[in-house]
């Protein structure tokens, strides 16, 4: 009897995990990005920065900065309140050519999904840099941010993981590892000649 009260109270536990699952919102599920493929540029960086924000140390930061007398901390405190995850990989390296186009493509790959669409780009030839901004949206809401900077000898990923403002977004700049340039950009492509771009 034992045996058989054991195997049932395992099968319950398993159904409350996929329950929990289940009722994780939609947003953490599709909106978060893969960065693993990313980690193997931390022996060729100079510089590294790795933030995994989300459940109870999101919200511990969310009440560590609501505690500042600073207005635009207790701004970027209710913000970041509602979110699910912030997630950054960026490497600087001390000379160009220490990742490839294909890391690159590996994050382009999952904002080609449904649901990602791309509201900035900015491009220059010059200086070899490349900036982009996806959203994604569900029922007409901003559910997930994703920020790529390529540069000869920095690349940047910031995904976003929650409802967000994006009049808002940059009260995020500089903190927690988004980039304080790339944040409070305005919502509209800057390549010459393409507007904002949906990815099917």
């Amino acid at each position: 009897m034992k045996f058989i009260f054991a195997i049932k109270r395992g099968r319950i536990a398993l159904l409350a995990a996929v329950m929990a699952l289940l009722a994780v919102p939609g947003y953490a599920q599709s909106a978060r990005l893969e960065l693993k493929n990313l980690e193997k540029l931390s022996s060729k960086a100079s510089e590294v920065t790795d933030v995994t924000l989300d459940g109870d140390l999101l919200q511990m930061a969310a009440k560590f900065t609501a505690k500042s007398d600073d207005k635009d901390a207790h701004e970027v405190s209710d913000l970041i309140k509602g979110l699910a995850g912030i997630y950054v990989k960026s490497f600087e390296f001390d000379k160009p050519n220490q990742y490839t186009q294909a890391d690159v493509e590996g994050i382009r790959s999952q904002l080609a999904a449904p649901g990602w669409t791309r509201i900035v780009q900015s491009t220059s030839k010059r200086d070899a840099e490349t900036n982009e901004i996806y959203l994604m949206k569900k029922e007409g809401k901003i559910v997930g941010v994703a920020i790529l900077v390529a540069e000869p000898q920095e690349l940047t990923v910031v995904n976003i993981v929650g409802p967000i403002d994006m009049d808002k977004l940059g009260e995020l700049g500089g903190k927690f590892g988004v980039p304080a340039q790339i944040a409070g950009q305005p919502a509209h492509n800057k390549k010459s000649g393409e507007a904002g771009h949906e990815k099917k």
